[in-house]
């Protein structure tokens, strides 16, 4: 058996596709351009490149794009009004506040200061609380992704028995609750997993979003399993790698994400997605 390649740069151009014909429906019927605004503090070489990435998504897809570009000396005060200006804005849907911060600025009280209603990233504990629920105003973007691209290959979920490696709050814990929701059944592992290798082996859908080098091995992964990688590692040598084993996994899944070119590129999909969402519902219309 050799798996099929999920091809992430494919699935993210047909998202952004519907999100820029979506855009372009609503402001004909309602004059609303879905307006997304970047905060970035600082000057990291990765997040103002993420910050370039985002401009020209929000370009291509029709949107009203704001940078706020602080310096990284900006008192907190200063940033969290910077915030509740743009939670007042009429013309902005979503607001991104670009991490890490540089010290001594903490995440948490400037995350807890966007509304929850323009919380794209849907990270904020509002968002997270009603996931929980099963109603959340916008889904977290990662985890977001890996379910559009089970839905895209036509991976079926419901009944399934789901296994995520890795707990954080913006993958693994998300992504659970998002798969619980659509029934199945679902194992989230971490550091103190014992026999770990025992419990991703009865995985019909694998998920690997520990941050580890290819810790997932051919012996670890279920014969005709679907394996998502979210895992992104630059190792010593160079490159970039993911949680996943390629070479070996791919010759016993039924379908497999590399890396890069698999979940990778539908974060900033779904980003987009969910600031029009916003835009939707800020202009009376079903998300």
């Amino acid at each position: 058996m050799t798996a099929v390649i999920i091809d992430g740069k494919r699935v993210a151009a047909d998202v952004r596709e519907e999100v820029r014909k979506g855009a372009a429906e609503l402001f004909a019927a309602a004059g609303v351009r879905p307006g997304l605004a970047v905060v970035l503090v600082g000057e990291d070489p990765p997040s103002q490149m993420y910050v370039r990435m985002k401009r020209k998504a929000c370009d291509e897809a029709g949107f009203h794009s704001r940078e706020h570009l602080l310096p990284g000396n900006v008192d907190e005060g200063a940033l969290l009004r910077l915030i509740g200006d743009l939670n007042g804005d009429p013309a902005i849907h979503g607001i991104l506040v670009q991490l890490p911060l540089p010290k001594p600025l903490k995440p948490e009280p400037v995350l807890e200061a966007i509304d929850p209603r323009k919380d794209v990233d849907g990270i904020h504990p509002f968002n997270a609380g009603k996931l929980f629920q099963g109603e959340p105003f916008h889904r977290a973007c990662t985890p977001a992704g890996v379910v559009e691209l089970l839905d895209r290959y036509h991976i079926p979920i419901e009944g399934k028995e789901a296994v995520i490696v890795g707990r954080s709050n913006l993958v693994g814990k998300p992504l659970a609750l998002m798969l619980l929701s659509r029934n199945a059944t679902v194992t989230l592992c971490h550091t103190r997993t014992r026999d770990l290798g025992g419990v991703t082996r009865r995985a019909e859908i694998l998920v690997a979003a520990a941050g580890s080098p290819e810790m997932i091995r051919g012996d670890m992964v279920r014969e005709g399993a679907a394996v998502i990688d979210v895992g992104t590692n630059r190792p010593a040598g160079g490159g970039l790698v993911g949680d996943v084993a390629f070479s070996e996994v791919v010759k016993k899944a039924s379908f497999i994400s590399p890396v890069p070119g698999g979940v990778g590129p539908m974060t900033i999909a779904m980003l987009l997605s969910n600031t029009l969402r916003g835009a939707r519902r800020s202009a009376g219309f079903s998300p």
